[in-house]
């Protein structure tokens, strides 16, 4: 199991990854995702170390200090969410592969610290990623609106990534996302270190 990848799934906010990321775990249980670590507050119905750890600001700062972050981002509103190396060293103990879903920077980070890595670039038409954030209804306008600045640049990115998915179809993304997944540790499997 040692010679298998991280898994990165990336894109903007409302491409769908979270949506894509289960569906993929459903399928390959072999699979499993890593949790984030983030100042946002809990919303009602999140457990910590299921959706995110949540850390207050301090306890998240003593933690990036302590060198406890793969990678780290200070994102909109000023919250920060990171990668715990704990979490990828918690999923290879248990002999599976682990699937981060980062923004875009994050992945690149994650890229060049840990040899071959997979990044998957999951996108969407901006029409169709201002109507998913507007429906999840969980962020103010205006962070919507920094959402989909960002989200324009990030688009313009996704040639940097090793494999694009459009989500433009449930079904037919979370299949070819699968396939792209599987070919890889086909391939990471043949290539062992």
């Amino acid at each position: 199991m040692s010679s298998a990848p991280v898994i990165v799934v990336t894109g903007p906010s409302g491409a769908g990854k979270g949506t894509l990321i289960a569906e993929l775990l459903r399928r390959m249980p072999e699979l499993e995702h890593a949790v984030s670590a983030t100042t946002r507050e809990r919303r009602p119905g999140e457990v910590d170390g299921r959706e995110y750890w949540f850390f207050n600001p301090e306890e998240f700062e003593r933690r990036l200090q302590a060198g406890d972050f793969l990678e780290y981002r200070v994102y909109v509103s000023g919250k920060r969410y990171g990668t715990l190396h704990s979490e990828l060293e918690r999923i290879k103990k248990a002999e599976r592969i682990c699937v981060l879903e980062l923004e875009t920077v994050g992945a690149m980070a994650v890229k060049r610290c840990i040899p071959g890595t997979v990044t998957i670039f999951i996108s969407a038409s901006v029409a169709e990623l201002e109507r998913r954030l507007k429906k999840r209804a969980t962020e103010t306008n205006t962070e919507i609106g920094e959402r989909l600045r960002l989200a324009h640049e990030q688009l313009e990115q996704a040639d940097e990534f090793d494999h694009l998915v459009v989500n433009d179809d449930l079904n037919r993304a979370a299949t070819e996302l699968e396939r792209v997944v599987r070919r890889e540790l086909a391939l990471a499997a043949r290539i062992k270190p």
